[in-house]
């Protein structure tokens, strides 16, 4: 069986920073980590690979060269091989251009399931995932928590919806995106922390994949951010010194009352 997990970099810190101008991420002064919700998706897939004889497992991801540390984590998880699509032309990309670059470069690969995390904690959207499988015109499996049978054709998976869970059946190949609830993540061991790190990273540009320059990177994103603002925090407080319990007792009660709180 041949597995593909797609992955992303994001930021490991709470200082995210938005260039003004461009509407973008500044991503190059920020310490990077494997997007936290795709660890369940690698740990799902290594799972069926411990579980399924011949199984490979590649893991893919778009951004810098940096991103090379998100594949290799996912590689210590016990993935195979990695994949990094890198270009200057990638940059500054939405979503929806984001997928498209993402589904070129599968389009001519043969996986029987792309495993996605439920969403990206830099992003929030959840909308990669479902947009890759959408341009590749295979089944969709969204917000799944459970695999139950895998054939050589078909899986049978549980997903979460409101108010329950339903099963659903469906061919292979197809795109699922799965939620923590789905397993708990192992920590790398020795073994495959060697492995990664002598692994090489496969690198792909768009001169490569030779997409249209106007449907990748900024230029292919129907989306702008069109206004960047910080917002502020202020407290008008006011500081009450008193020397007994009586007396702060008193003030709390006079400012209830001037508020309308108590009578």
């Amino acid at each position: 069986m041949e597995i593909c997990v797609l992955v992303k970099q994001v930021p490991s810190t709470d200082k995210v920073q938005i260039d003004e101008e461009t509407g973008t991420m500044i991503r190059s002064e920020l310490e990077s980590e494997l997007n936290p919700l795709d660890m369940y998706a690698v740990e799902e897939a290594v799972r069926i690979k411990e579980s399924t004889p011949q199984t490979k497992i590649t893991v893919v991801t778009m951004g810098p060269l940096s991103a090379e540390y998100a594949l290799k984590e996912a590689i210590s998880m016990g993935c195979d091989e990695g994949v990094l699509l890198t270009d200057r032309k990638f940059a500054g990309a939405d979503t929806l251009a984001t997928a498209y670059t993402l589904s070129q470069y599968l389009k001519d690969k043969h996986y029987d399931i792309i495993f996605a995390g439920e969403r990206a904690t830099d992003g929030e959207t959840g909308q990669v995932g479902p947009s890759v499988g959408t341009q590749l015109d295979i089944p969709i499996l969204t917000y799944v928590n459970k695999i139950i049978d895998i054939t050589n054709d078909m899986i049978t998976v549980q997903r979460a919806v409101e108010g329950g869970n339903e099963i659903i059946q469906t061919g292979l190949p197809a795109l699922i995106t799965v939620v923590k609830e789905i397993n708990e993540p192992r920590l790398p061991n020795l073994e495959n922390k060697l492995k990664a790190k002598k692994s090489s990273i496969k690198i792909v540009s768009n001169q490569e994949l030779k997409i249209e320059e106007g449907k990748i990177g900024l230029k292919g994103s129907p989306t702008r951010v069109v206004k960047v603002f910080y917002p502020k925090i202020s407290r008008n407080g006011e500081k009450v010194i008193v020397k007994t319990p009586q007396e702060a007792l008193e003030k709390i009660k006079s400012f209830l009352k001037e508020k309308g709180v108590i009578s």
